[in-house]
This record gives structure tokens, sequence and C-alpha cells, in this order.
């Protein structure tokens, strides 16, 4: 099994800690961190539980065994075991005072991916992972609330494992040189080098976020879409705030009501420890009227079938300049971050964003917020393109402005 060396991840542990977290500024002496593994993970887990008590932070660790899958091994697997023996009201069940608890006493989350079995899930009842997920959705409504009031900053990593490896089509030393290269762990001073890539990455969101009161529509066109999405009034694009390391995205999440049109995917979706592949939408306004998938399908519409799952709610760039991330990674944080010859689009199924609203999301209610199309779901499903394509910004004057073309932002 490869593991990187200690330099590396005391490296990425920096990056995660002291400038992830806090919005690009890191932890302060006394905050608390909480911080998620299973483990698989558990090297990288060390160094960032060390980082974080080095910034003079507290710890609340929430480390829990691998999922594995097969005959053999089926009963190893808690979350599958779960799945298959738990009643209705198990399922249903949501430990409010537990989790609200938690909520009231992190300062910031990291949460470190790492699969043991990428496919332990695999033929259990979607209806279920969906019941859960909805039963679950008040954790993630506080953690959302918080974070609004400025009180609250998470991030995400991956920790590579053989099994991820395989799933991508690559050896673990190749799947760990995407990571390193894509987080710059092999720069010198890589918390310097990210700051350098989003000042780069803050121009065109600046540029965007000066266009956008002008914006009616965006139209993006290639072989694989024809698709219209509604801007919407009072948006903001966001990027480079430390959510999801690596993350070179500039997104916003639009008037659900107003995506027409048609897209095909060509990366495959890792959800629910299944692979679906050749997914295709079709939109009238703002809904899913149609979705087909090569591999999968069952899953991908009953997803869809969750409240809220059957419309937009990100709609997502990437300029090929900024990412390192030349090779499919079969885990969406970084397959939604693929540079490559065209860089990416990806859009998100489900809930909106509310902190792309154009002012203060503290004091945006639920009515407003559903009066702007904001959309609200216990889903949020990101689905990738790397396919060529334009974005033309139609605006509220009668005029066009190309804002994307060839994997590159043009404005």
């Amino acid at each position: 099994m490869y593991i990187p060396s200690g330099k590396i991840l005391k490296n990425y542990a920096d990056v995660l800690v002291n400038f992830a977290l806090g919005g690009g500024k890191g932890i302060k002496k006394g905050e608390v961190v909480r911080l998620s593994a299973s483990e698989s993970a558990k090297p990288l887990f060390l160094a960032v539980h060390n980082a974080i008590v080095d910034a003079g932070g507290h710890v609340l660790s929430h480390y829990s065994p691998d999922d594995e899958q097969g005959d053999k091994r089926r009963n190893e697997s808690f979350t599958r075991y779960f799945y298959e023996h738990a009643q209705p009201h198990q399922i249903k069940y949501f430990p409010a005072k537990y989790l609200k608890g938690v909520v009231e006493q992190m300062d910031h989350s990291v949460f470190l991916l790492a699969e043991k079995d990428p496919h332990a899930l695999k033929g259990v009842d979607p209806k279920k992972i969906m019941q859960r997920g909805v039963a679950l959705k008040p954790f993630m409504d506080w953690r959302h609330e918080k974070e609004w009031k400025g009180k609250f900053t998470w991030t995400i990593a991956l920790y590579g494992t053989p099994a991820m490896a395989r799933e991508a089509g690559l050896s673990e030393k190749e799947y760990w040189n995407q990571i390193i290269k894509a987080c710059f762990l092999d720069e010198k001073n890589p918390i310097a080098k990210w700051k350098q890539v989003y000042r780069q990455i803050e121009t065109y969101r600046r540029r965007l976020n000066q266009l956008s009161p002008k914006i009616d529509r965006l139209h993006a066109v290639g072989p694989d879409m024809d698709l219209w999405v509604k801007l919407g009034e009072k948006r903001s694009w966001l990027a480079g705030s430390g959510r999801n390391i690596p993350s070179f995205e500039i997104f916003t999440s639009p008037d659900w009501r107003g995506t027409n049109g048609w897209i095909r995917f060509n990366q495959p979706l890792y959800r629910y420890s299944n692979k679906i592949t050749g997914i295709e939408l079709w939109f009238k306004d703002g809904l899913v009227v149609k979705s087909k998938a090569k591999t999968n399908e069952k899953l991908l519409k009953e997803m869809i079938a969750t409240k809220g799952a059957n419309r937009i709610g990100e709609y997502s760039l990437t300029d090929s300049r900024h990412s390192r991330i030349t090779k499919f990674m079969a885990e969406t944080l970084f397959d939604e971050n693929m540079g490559g010859p065209f860089g990416n689009t990806h859009l998100a199924l489900g809930m909106s964003y509310r902190d792309t609203y154009a002012g203060d999301v503290s004091k945006l209610t639920t009515k407003q917020a559903e009066a702007l199309g904001f959309n609200d779901s216990s889903v949020h499903t990101d689905i990738i393109s790397t396919t060529k394509r334009t974005v033309t910004a139609h605006l509220k004057n009668g005029t066009k402005k190309m804002i994307y073309k060839n994997g590159r932002f043009v404005l």
C-alpha cells in the first residue's frame, strides 16, 4: 500500500488547517474542529489532528471503521448492514439533541474522503438511502445556518486508497501524484501557491459578479449540451473559499425555474457506492422531464424523485488554466475540478447554495429564498462534463456576451 511521505502529509494538513478553514485564513487558537475520517485515511487523520493541536485548536474526533463489501466480509460493512437490516423507524431516526450539540460546539469541520471499497453499498435499495438522507437533513440545515452567520467553516479532502486508484484505472502512485499536483503539495510553500491561484480565479469571479445584475440567462452549447440557465435576481458567483481542497471552480446557484434544454455528461457519477454512467437530462421550465443513464439508471431516477432533486441547485465552470488535474479520479471532489483541454462544467441537482445570494444571506428568510428561485432538497448531486462548450450570457438589454470558450473564461 502506498503511503505519502511525512513531508507531503504535513503539507496537506497545513493546507487544510491553516488555509482551507477560516475562508483562507486558517483556524484561531481555542477554536473547535470536528475531524471526520475512516481508518483508511489514518496517516492524514493523524497529520491533520496534529496540525490542529499545533495551531492551538481543539479536536472533536469522528473516526470510524472502513466499510467492506462482498459475501465473505459483508457483515463488516456496518453501513451496508444498517441499510439491509434497519426497520423503517431506524431509517428515519434523527439524533436531534446530539447533532444539535455537535453543531453548536464546532467552529470548523474537516472531512477526509477515503473509500476502502467504493462499491460497499452496491445493490442496496436506493429508496432507503434517500430516506436516510431526508432524515438527516436538519443536521445539514443547522450547519448551513451557522455558516451563513459567519460562525462556521468547513473543508473536504481526499486520501487515496488502493481501491479508489483501481476504480480510476491508475496505480496508487499515479493516483497520489494527481492529489499532490492538484493540491500543490509538491510546492515549497503550498499555501502561498494556493493564494496565488485564488487571486487569478478572483479576477474572473469579480468580472462575473460585475456582469451578473445585467444577465438574464446563460446559454451553454456544445456537442453534449444545448442548455439555457436563468441566472436569477440578486445572484453572485463564488470561488476560492477553501471549501473543498482542491477547488478551482467558479459557481452560482441559479433560479431553478428557468432551466431549459438538454445536457449529456461524459463523466461517470459515483454516488451511494454505485457508478452511474452515460447520464442525460432534459429540462423544461426548471424541472427534469426526462432522464437516462447507461448504467444504474434506476438509482439516478430514484435520486431525481427525491423532493427537490429534479431541479438545478448549482451551475459551475472550471478554467483549464487553474487546475492541474488531468486524469479521471472516480471521485466527484476531484472530477468536478478537472482541468484538461476544455476545463469542465458541472451542475448539481437538488439543494442550492444560498450563500450565492448577493446580499446578507444570514437575513435571507426561507420564504424570500424560495421567491428568488433558490432550491431546497436533502440531495445535492454534482454531475460533470469535460467536453467542449461555449457559454454565452444573454443580457437583459438584448445583447450577448461570451463568458467561456474552449475551457477558459473569456470575459
